[in-house]
């Protein structure tokens, strides 16, 4: 099964991207801030991809970025940064991010970005 881990530290975000993930067939993981992304992605099972904000406490996502960049193990895993900050704002700090989605999103709209990020032209499934 496809694990992707949700870095957000909004609580309802998290909850809402968690159930709408689950419901598409895949594993879900949850972290509060970068750091906790890092210790997750530090636990099995490792991600196959991240969803992250940008603008958290503790270490933001421009940070857990940077952190994965300088780590072999981490580094080849797809991102995909979910901010309400102006997209050349995000692409400047969010080196390293695979795509980058502007909040307000759609459930669809994330589906979509996470099959294109693994090669899939469908759900969780296909």
């Amino acid at each position: 099964m496809i694990t992707v881990l949700v870095v957000d530290d909004e609580p309802l975000i998290a909850m809402a991207l968690e159930a709408e993930l689950e419901d598409a067939g895949y594993a879900v993981v949850t972290a509060a801030n970068g750091r906790q992304g890092l210790e997750r992605m530090a636990e099995a099972p490792r991600p196959d991809l991240v969803l992250t904000d940008m603008m958290m406490p503790v270490m933001g996502g421009a940070e857990m970025l940077m952190a994965m960049a300088a780590d072999p193990d981490l580094r080849g895993i797809p991102v995909i940064v979910l901010s309400s900050l102006p997209e050349a704002a995000v692409r400047v700090r969010a080196n390293g991010a695979a795509a980058i989605l502007r909040k307000p999103y759609t459930a669809e709209e994330v589906l979509g970005a996470i099959a294109r990020m693994l090669g899939r032209t469908g759900g969780a499934g296909t």
